[in-house]
């Protein structure tokens, strides 16, 4: 495996896009080259005037915001590497994570790698309660409709060899954060090997820019039948 593309969705974040394409760079993922997508999901915020004036990364507009999803399904799309990993453009998942992320996949173990805010040691920021116990419970309802048996869904790390991400890179149809259980249930329907590895988690309050909302929550449940029982 010689290239790992990142796909880096993002949405009114130019306070820290520059970094944490920085940190990208950075990161340390041995001999295998990187490829940096980032896909602007109709930012008004002055996030595209950036991308444009930076070097060393592959850049693609939407004229119309589509949610997560959206920018996850045209990231894929134009991916070009043997490896895609999904990044946040937030700050609240760390670059440096990679290496313990891929080595599943380049050992030969595993196919897919979702990153665990649950497991592990790592330093955890504590925020929201409920917010936690919506994750804990549509992952519990997530493995229940798949049979898998992961502590975290709803993860924005998640990895994927070429050839898992070409199965249904072309059939993703949510939008917002329905993504995660979607891609969650394609998996599991593939029945691909998977891994879990403990990640740190440096997460951002609601004042600070955090996206997500009850409302996602709610919409998660359907997703996670829509996309385990009806769809194909």
């Amino acid at each position: 495996m010689h290239k790992l593309s990142i796909v880096i969705p993002a949405y009114n974040e130019k306070s820290t896009i520059r970094e944490i394409i920085a940190q990208v760079k950075a990161a340390d993922i041995g001999p295998m080259e990187k490829e940096i997508i980032v896909v602007d999901d109709g930012s008004a915020d002055g996030t595209r005037d950036i991308l444009k004036s930076m070097e060393g990364i592959r850049y693609f507009f939407h004229e119309k915001n589509t949610g997560k999803g959206g920018a996850v399904k045209t990231g894929f799309q134009k991916a070009t590497g043997d490896i895609i990993l999904i990044q946040d453009a937030d700050l609240e998942y760390s670059p440096k994570e990679y290496s313990r992320l891929l080595e599943p996949i380049v050992a030969g173990r595993a196919d897919v790698v979702f990153g665990s805010r649950f497991m592990g040691s790592d330093p955890h920021r504590v925020l929201y309660a409920l917010n936690y116990f919506a994750n804990k419970f549509l992952t519990l309802l997530s493995n229940l409709l798949s049979g898998l048996n992961l502590t975290d869904m709803e993860t924005c790390y998640k990895v994927f060899t070429r050839e898992v991400a070409d199965s249904f890179k072309d059939k993703l149809r949510s939008q917002r954060f329905g993504i995660e259980p979607e891609l969650t249930a394609r998996v599991a329907r593939g029945k691909w090997r998977v891994y879990e590895v403990g990640i740190s988690y440096y997460g951002r309050t609601y004042e600070e820019g955090k996206k997500i909302n009850w409302k996602d929550g709610v919409s998660a449940i359907w997703q996670i039948f829509r996309f385990n029982l009806f769809s194909k």
